[in-house]
């Protein structure tokens, strides 16, 4: 065992406990104290090599795998023919390859293993995630079973990384969830205890964190589209809510702006642009008469004809809300006008709400636009709308002003820059915009 911090330490114990007493290696002299049944360290890592047959490298980066097994009393010095070399540090993919390589050329096998939980691995309570050949897994298998709760052998060299790289990205991307999640509940006033609660009761196990991945396996790899037709509308109607919420108490959500924008995706449906329905219906008129243009009119056209009357209008003036700032639908007049009815119903029911670029994505075209035509209203009113979400800052919007000029000309960037000033000055007073 090389490396006796949380997790080499953790293993080692483990090892002794199972009666597989290991020698080990570590920086400091006296890491093996206060690790039950442990021996002293060794002087070097190739002392380690030539009493092993396998050896667990648990250290912090790429640059100490490469010391502790290259380096000048590296284990490859030490190797016996036979050694597998068992590499727990996490590390980018290249790296495995490249220490990979090394091994074999000394002809000592090589496995990469993420490893979690870290906090269990002096109980045998870890799971060892492994890539490499069966037949090297094979041989390191009876010494990997002395510290593992489970070893998961997911495929060739650098699956294992790979599948641990995933599994973090799971542990932190929730992790960003939860505190966009509490940063709602405490500005709408609610203890985030209550949150805790609530999941708690309603999710024991944690089993929703992981429920779309079992769905698609259930489904051969994919969502089934009748399970994924009744999710879509509600994810969809759930995340405005968030994003709605967020607007009106001026907290910024950007994990559930991309889960709104990507939703289709992530149920494995294809983009709107690209539905087979869709282009079944543009391949109905010859080629030469239909534009872009005329093209995506369709594929809209086509929703709005198949969705029930009223949602569309909802869903546009949730956006508008969303987009200009909390109860901006309010101010529209209630008799419809056909402008009108398609600025809600089209261009922020269809428009703006499409997969592939957030609120303010398309906020920051818009501006530009309105630059480009000297607009200093429609500037004032995306202006304001950013601050509101706090998607930008003043000092953000002012710099935007002067990248605009060199695009617009100077007497445009003056009308956006008065834009900009207004808004400033209608949010500035109700809201902490710094």
């Amino acid at each position: 065992m090389v490396g006796l911090g949380m997790i080499g330490g953790g293993v080692a114990v483990s090892l002794a406990t199972s009666g597989l007493v290991p020698a080990v290696y570590d920086i400091r002299p006296t890491a093996a104290d206060g690790l039950p049944g442990v021996p002293a360290p060794l002087g070097s890592p190739a002392e380690v090599a030539a009493a092993s047959d396998v050896v667990m490298v648990a250290v912090v980066d790429a640059a100490q795998a490469r010391e502790v097994i290259g380096g000048a009393n590296g284990l490859l010095k030490g190797a016996r023919p036979g050694l597998t070399l068992v590499l727990l540090a996490t590390v980018e993919l290249p790296v495995v390859r490249e220490l990979a390589a090394a091994c074999a050329d000394a002809g000592v096998g090589f496995l990469d293993c993420g490893v979690t939980p870290g906090d269990r691995a002096a109980e045998n309570g870890m799971v060892a995630i492994l890539g490499g050949d069966q037949d090297v897994v094979d041989r390191a298998l009876p010494v990997l079973d002395g510290w593992a709760r489970k070893v998961v052998h997911c495929g060739p060299l650098g699956a294992g990384m790979a599948t641990k790289i995933a599994r973090n990205v799971v542990t932190y991307g929730g992790w960003r969830t939860v505190a966009e999640a509490v940063a709602l509940v405490e500005a709408a006033g609610v203890d985030p205890a209550r949150l805790t609660e609530v999941i708690d009761t309603a999710d024991p196990g944690g089993t929703t964190l992981l429920q779309l991945l079992r769905l698609r396996t259930a489904g051969e790899g994919a969502l089934p589209d009748a399970l994924a037709d009744k999710i879509e509308p509600l994810m969809a109607k759930d995340l405005d809510a968030a994003r709605a919420l967020a607007a009106e108490l001026g907290v910024p959500v950007p994990l559930v702006d991309v889960a709104r924008a990507h939703a289709r995706q992530t149920l494995d449906r294809q983009p709107a642009e690209r539905r087979p329905a869709d282009r079944q219906a543009a391949d109905r008129q010859p080629a030469d008469r239909r534009t872009l243009d005329h093209q995506a009119a369709d594929r809209q056209t086509l929703d709005r004809q198949a969705e029930p009357a009223g949602d569309a209008r909802a869903r546009g003036l949730r956006l508008m809300d969303q987009v200009y700032g909390p109860g901006f639908s309010s101010t529209l007049p209630e008799a419809t006008e056909p402008y009108l009815d398609e600025t809600v119903e089209h261009l922020f029911a269809d428009i703006w709400s499409r997969d592939g670029l957030s609120v303010r994505d398309r906020r920051l075209l818009t501006l530009g636009v309105g630059a480009s035509l000297g607009r200093a209203d429609l500037i004032r009113v995306q202006a304001r709308g950013a601050l509101h979400n706090r998607e930008l800052t003043p000092d953000q919007l002012r710099e935007a002003v002067l990248h605009l000029a060199y695009y617009v000309g100077w007497c445009n960037a003056t009308a956006a820059q008065q834009g900009i000033a207004d808004a400033i000055a209608d949010v500035s007073p109700t809201k902490d915009i710094r």
